[in-house]
């Protein structure tokens, strides 16, 4: 902007002195002319301020009526100035201060004279409409959030007389395509390209030995970098949300991978991690969908939580023997994993470990583990097969819910403690057996596993909880230990295929709806006196004909009817046994014993256990024993089911 000696241009704002074109500001100060502020010290100007119109701005070297040059760009001097479209700044300005254009929002081009040294923390920040930028060889110094939210800025050049790049420098410049960094510098800062989404590449040079936090942070066009040797630790977060990215080289030199540091990047198809690593944080793989394999080096002694959670391709992943705790979902989600072994070193295995990771058919659990978390296999719908070895003592609540492939498992005698909802919606699992070592069995341990043909309740369990075996329409007999004194409210619900039940001596509650539509249940068969405490509708929806027996010593019952159930008793209170039996021509004969003299039975078949017709006449018992005239020959089916119903 041109200047003009014309008397009274010049008015000094800190003091009174009028300068005209015969005299000289001689006195340091702040002064105001032609729309700049700025301050003199000795012979050294500081623009401090702008007021003019705006538009192609020439900041002047020197100011007539004063002695010396223009040496710096204050602090603040053009800020929030957003018509100002571009800047020329002279030769003489060494310095530009912070936040000297913060916010100069329509500022397309800038020219940094080559004898600027620093340019000061946020001095460019905001400036959205500035496409390029030269930083000159002789800036060594380039502050904080200098150029951040610079989003139009396409390409930068930083001098290799810059030895490191701020904090947050670049960080939301989404316009920026490439990046060349110098080999003098040797640090990267924090969050340094933060959200330079248009950045497809960066090469960072051998000079570098950090790299700070969230430093590439949400650069979702890059697509590949390479670490180099100098770099000892990659920061938490450095990569996180690179999303296009690819591939990765991580060298020997790192030995510690940190939290979150590629979390997001679900174009990363393969990462190798060298022998020095000996730490990756929690997170630091999270939702990297793309990766199919990893192999982990011996060197590291954990999985940290959630390190792998979310990838869905990853098919297959190798635990080294170094490893003694796998954290919480350290593998969640990662639905296209086959097979898994935990080595013996581990000795824990966090809560939702392997949940979701629904194509696992196998895995091994190492006899150094003491326990099995909760939800650790929830959803693994792929699991065959399951050893659980005897060092585990208890099996956390969920721990295997929804293993809809799981066909057999086996409890050993060391497990004390099945949390609630164990074994729920395991529905292929035929049987189990159930140790001694149990006391009692959680509420919906084993809900909804529809397969479940046979159960071992053993004698040291005191209680079966609500909902436990709910649903298992597969369920055809159970046996109830002396043990047992209460049993929950819908404990057997909908088991439409359990025929008969017998209730021992010892229980003393039975809660509502506890044995509600088992639909082929013909008869419920109690030891002892009428528990205590019987709870609504525990035969409700039963089979027709449904009968409670008793002993006929027994207190507490009444009869013909007991709480609305036709109620008989009996003097012995057994279980009529359905027999079969095969002639030498393999014709097959129905036998029973400890049939009620005097009741009427009907002999009913099915080829699967819901489907019932009956077979043959009614007949009514004249003696506790009987033998069924009619047979079927074994080649006539391939499965047969039979039962005895009473007849009212």
């Amino acid at each position: 902007m041109p200047f003009s000696a014309v008397s009274g241009w010049i008015t000094p704002l800190s003091q009174t002195e009028t300068i005209t074109a015969n005299n000289t500001a001689t006195t340091s100060g702040t002064y105001i002319q032609g729309g700049f502020s700025f301050t003199v010290n000795g012979t050294a100007i500081t623009i401090t301020g702008y007021s003019g119109p705006g538009g192609a701005v020439t900041i002047p070297s020197t100011i007539p009526g004063i002695s010396g040059t223009v040496t710096s760009i204050g602090d603040y001097a053009f800020q929030g100035y957003s018509s100002l479209t571009s800047v020329i700044i002279p030769n003489s300005v060494t310095s530009i201060g912070a936040t000297a254009f913060y916010g100069c929002s329509g500022l397309r081009s800038m020219t940094i004279p080559s004898s600027v040294t620093s340019i000061g923390k946020e001095a460019f920040e905001g400036c959205s409409s500035l496409t390029s930028v030269t930083i000159p060889g002789s800036v060594t110094s380039i502050g904080d959030d200098a150029f951040e939210g610079c989003s139009s800025l396409t390409s930068v050049t930083i001098p290799n007389s810059a030895t490191s790049i701020g904090q947050e420098t670049f960080d939301g410049c989404s316009g920026l395509t490439s990046v060349t960094i110098p080999n003098s510098v040797t640090s990267i800062g924090d969050d340094a390209f933060y959200g330079c989404s248009g950045l497809t590449s960066v090469t960072i040079p051998s000079s570098v030995t950090s790299i700070g936090l969230e430093a590439f942070r949400a650069c979702s066009g890059l697509t590949s970098v390479t670490i180099p040797n100098g770099v000892t630790f990659v920061e938490a977060g450095a990569f996180e949300g690179c999303s296009g990215l690819t591939s990765v080289t991580v060298p020997n030199s790192v030995t510690s991978i940190g939290d979150y540091a590629f979390y997001g990047c679900s174009g990363l198809t393969s990462v190798t991690i060298p022998n020095s690593v000996t730490s990756i944080g929690s997170q630091a793989f999270f939702y990297c969908s793309s990766l199919t394999s990893v192999t982990l080096p011996n060197s590291i002694t954990s999985i940290a939580e959630e390190t792998f959670y979310g990838c869905s391709g990853l098919t297959s992943v190798t635990v080294p023997s170094s490893v003694t705790s796998i954290g919480q979902e350290a593998f969640q989600g990662c639905s296209s994993l086959t097979s898994v072994i935990v080595p013996s070193s581990v000795t824990s295995i966090g809560d939702n470990a392997f949940e979701g990771c629904s194509s696992l058919t196998g895995v091994t659990i190492p006899n150094s583990l003491t326990s099995i978390g909760y939800e650790v296999f929830e959803g693994c719908s792929g699991l065959t097969s399951l050893t659980i070895p005897s060092s585990v003592s208890s099996i956390g609540e969920d721990a295997f819910y929804g293993c809809s492939g799981l066909t057999s498992v086996i409890i050993p005698s060391s497990v004390t403690s099945m949390g609630q909802e164990a074994f729920r919606a395991c529905s292929s699992l035929t049987s189990v057996t159930i140790p001694d070592s149990v006391v009692s069995i959680a509420g919906s341990t084993f809900e909804g596993c529809s397969d479940l043909r046979s159960v071992t309740i053993p004698s040291s369990v005191t209680s079966i909880g609500k909902d436990a075996f709910y649903y298992c329409s597969g369920l055809t007999s159970v046996t109830i230990p002396s043990s047992v004194t209460s049993i929950g409210g819908e404990a057997f619900r909908g088991c439409s295929g359990l025929a008969s039940v017998t209730i021992p001596s010892s229980v003393t509650s039975i809660g509502d709806d506890a044995f509600y539509g088992c639909s082929a249940l013909t008869s419920a068969y109690f030891q002892g006196n009428a528990p205590a405490s019987f709870g609504n509708g525990v035969f409700d929806n039963d089979a027709a004909g449904f009968t409670v027996y008793y002993p006929a010593a027994a207190t507490g019952f009444t009869t013909p009817t007991w709480n609305g159930y036709h109620a008989v008793p009996n003097s012995s209170a057994q279980v009529p046994a359905l027999l079969l039996a095969i002639d030498t021509q393999k014709a097959v004969y129905l036998t029973s014993t400890n049939l009620v003299v005097g009741l009427n039975y009907q002999v009913q078949v099915s080829p699967d256990l819901i489907n019932w017709s009956n077979q043959g006449s009614e007949f009514t018992a004249t003696d506790s024993n009987w033998r069924s005239t009619d047979h079927w020959n074994v080649s006539d089916s391939n499965r047969f089911f039979f039962r005895l119903q009473v007849v009212h």
